[in-house]
């Protein structure tokens, strides 16, 4: 017999699993929340994120019982800390879509309507430290982070800190830029990122811990690595249409290459930096996951694995 520590669900059986949760979102929303080359259905939402916003909303109704529980026991009144979910998964998998339909989900639920989303980008080191370190190649990588920084900021979110505040990426320079977003207090965070899953290789070396240690709900969103390839092949052709053409874009060179020298090019970073990345870093950490969404074609989700308590 074969023992497994995750539920399977077909996409109908966890799609009935919504119960009675409400349709929140409007067919204009989805046009602000989907991505670069992802269309998001609302089959999609109905189906497969309405039961995944119930399923959240239960295990933060049973998180603040828990902390309640815990006072009373303690003797003592404390403000409920912010309840992280990390949702990792590989580049152009669709990860920023999923977080971004959650967030939109969850706030719309009345007992956490503040729910913030920070993305890993942010502790990504700067350029500067990245060459100097001979890592621009290896950029997404885990060596390519603040791990420390990112620990911390988790880290004092947990502990109830009035204000965090975390370091702002550009995706047009691709690069930090000076400023930082300060996150104060919410209800949920979600935590979006390559490698936000990792055990080993995602330690602050001062000791204070792994990242994932302090999530109390994680997801992994995934698909077969052709699939992503085709994905992340068609994103940077409509990028080269699109962010690539302004001027301030560090990938400004790449908008006037041939059909078939940007295929190149791009076939080229994905086997020499993506896929590597998704192979030894990102894709060992899939079974860290609480839950699975599994996608097929056209970034339909096909499969949710549950993992079991």
């Amino acid at each position: 017999m074969t023992f497994s520590t995750y539920t399977n669900f077909e996409r109908a059986d966890w799609a009935a699993l919504r119960a009675s949760t409400p349709l929140t979102l409007s067919e204009s929303d989805l046009v602000e929340l989907q991505g670069l080359n992802e269309a998001l259905s609302m089959d999609e939402v109905v189906e497969v994120y309405l039961p995944l916003s119930r399923l959240l909303n239960l295990h933060v109704a049973a998180t603040r019982e828990l902390e309640r529980v815990t006072d009373r026991f303690l003797g003592k009144s404390a403000t409920p800390s912010p309840y992280i979910i990390a949702v990792g998964g590989s580049v152009a998998v669709g990860k920023s879509t999923t977080s971004r339909v959650l967030r939109a989900l969850l706030a719309r639920w009345q007992d956490h309507p503040r729910v913030d989303l920070v993305t890993t980008d942010g502790f990504l080191l700067p350029n500067k430290v990245l060459q100097e370190r001979g890592l621009m190649e290896r950029k997404g990588f885990p060596e390519s982070y603040d791990v420390r920084r990112l620990v911390r900021f988790v880290a004092d979110l947990k502990a109830g800190a009035a204000a965090v505040s975390s370091p702002v990426y550009s995706h047009l320079v691709y690069d930090i830029v000076p400023g930082e977003e300060v996150i104060r207090q919410p209800d949920i965070l979600i935590l979006e990122g390559l490698n936000v899953l990792q055990g080993s290789g995602g330690r602050d070396q001062t000791g204070a811990g792994f990242v994932s240690d302090y999530f109390d709900f994680s997801l992994y969103v995934d698909a077969e690595p052709g699939l992503i390839e085709q994905w992340f092949l068609q994103r940077f052709r409509r990028l080269r249409e699109t962010a690539f053409r302004d001027p301030q874009s560090y990938f400004r060179k790449y908008a006037d290459l041939s059909e078939e020298e940007a295929t190149a090019f791009a076939s080229r970073v994905w086997s020499r930096i993506n896929a590597r990345n998704l192979r030894e870093n990102i894709l060992p950490t899939r079974e860290r996951a609480h839950l699975i969404l599994e996608k097929g074609e056209n970034h339909r989700v096909e499969r949710v694995r549950l993992r079991r308590l």
